[in-house]
């Protein structure tokens, strides 16, 4: 069976894909019948060329694409293209859809991406948020452990004058009561 599939090419950490349609028992990086169009991953967005016409080809005769390559070819609108062929549209039609398609597809991706960077954005300030309350917190707890001592040291300082009363009143000779007079 013919499958749509991505070959990897390029160097060490920056892959490039090509989207051939190969026998389905090659191995990955195999020999291809044909190569259909490529992805540049590396870009942002990503770089896809497809020849449309190739690729209805291969589909029309049985080719299975692989989930990656039918998602690429839904994005590109290919798969919208070859519905439309079925239906008997015409090229003009064709064509208009295809491009409001693809600016959909633009449009979803540029959402999505400001989105992916707004989420990065709050995730940084929730973490500098948590910093600073964490920094507050031992600030607190500081002044605390600091109210906790003061307490403490005029406790120990109120206990040693009492007890410094108490030892110079054991000291101190009694007073005699004033004799009552005899009674005569």
């Amino acid at each position: 069976m013919v499958k749509l599939r991505l070959r990897r090419r390029g160097r060490k950490q920056h892959p490039f894909y090509d989207i051939v349609a190969i026998d389905g028992r090659a191995r990955r990086d195999g020999a291809a019948i044909e190569r259909v169009g490529y992805v540049d991953p590396m870009t942002s967005p990503k770089h896809v060329v497809v020849d449309m016409a190739r690729a209805i080809y291969w589909l029309n005769v049985g080719a299975q694409p692989t989930e990656i390559v039918r998602d690429i070819f839904s994005r590109e609108g290919v798969l919208l293209r070859r519905h439309m062929e079925f239906k008997g549209k015409t090229v003009a039609e064709i064509e208009a859809a295809v491009a409001e398609h693809k600016q959909r597809a633009s449009d979803r991706y540029q959402r999505l991406k400001a989105r992916r960077k707004q989420r990065g954005l709050d995730r940084i300030k929730a973490a500098e948020d948590a910093a600073k309350a964490e920094e507050e917190a031992k600030r607190r707890a500081a002044e605390e452990a600091e109210k906790a001592a003061a307490a403490a040291a005029a406790a120990e300082e109120a206990e040693k004058a009492a007890a410094a009363a108490a030892e110079a009143a054991t000291e101190a000779p009694a007073e005699e009561a004033p004799a009552e007079p005899a009674a005569e």
